[in-house]
């Protein structure tokens, strides 16, 4: 995979009031054209009474479509496709519910109102970068758990499931590139009494990111 792909991490949802209008942005991850307007027909059915649902949405590198939704075009959905683009951000769907308040806010600021309502609702979902991880299976004597965990999060490790018995079973995600790594700086905490084993090789996303 030559280039790193960023999606949402999970649902992010806000919300803000500019000049009496009610702006709220919901974003989703997607995988396909179907979901997205899937996503967008359950917002709509939500705030069905709000005057507008405007969208976009991108999938995969080639994949981009928005809406205005009745707002002069280029004030809405455009501004809002931009903010994900700006963000490096797929496989995402964005939908910003606007309540009419009463008082126009003219081309410049439904731009800023919109753009704001995306970035807002993405900083709300995070993001995770896909990359190749190595599935490890970690056996582990409880004295050492603690700071098998520590050794984990420092590779930017992901411990999936623990398993309790004589000692710890721990099934843990890190990045591939990572494993020898961590092979070594457990090998060194445990006098070389913890062997890890690499089960698997996978894509997935990583740890929630800042937005």
């Amino acid at each position: 995979m030559s280039e790193l792909i960023r999606q949402p991490y999970g649902e992010g949802e806000s919300e803000f009031t500019e000049k009496r209008s009610r702006f709220i942005g919901n974003v989703y991850l997607i995988g396909s054209e179907e979901e997205a307007q899937a996503y967008i027909r359950a917002i709509r059915a939500k705030y069905y009474d709000a005057r507008h649902h405007c969208w976009c949405y991108r999938i995969g590198q080639s994949i981009a479509r928005y809406s205005d939704d009745g707002e002069p075009q280029g004030t809405a959905g455009q501004p809002m496709l931009k903010v994900l683009e700006r963000e490096s951000v797929t496989n995402v769907c964005c939908v910003v519910t606007r309540y009419f308040g009463g008082i126009l806010l003219g081309a410049g600021g439904l731009t800023r109102a919109y753009a704001k309502g995306a970035k807002d609702a993405l900083s709300a979902a995070g993001v995770a970068t896909l990359g190749l991880w190595a599935q490890l299976t970690i056996p582990c004597p409880y004295p050492l758990f603690e700071s098998v965990k520590l050794e984990l999060a420092a590779v930017n490790g992901i411990l999936d499931s623990a398993e309790y018995g004589t000692g710890v079973t721990i099934a843990a995600s890190v990045p591939a590139e990572k494993t020898e790594q961590l092979r070594r700086r457990l090998t060194e905490l445990s006098a070389g009494g913890i062997e890890l084993t690499e089960t698997n090789r996978v894509f997935r996303p990583g740890n929630r990111e800042e937005v």
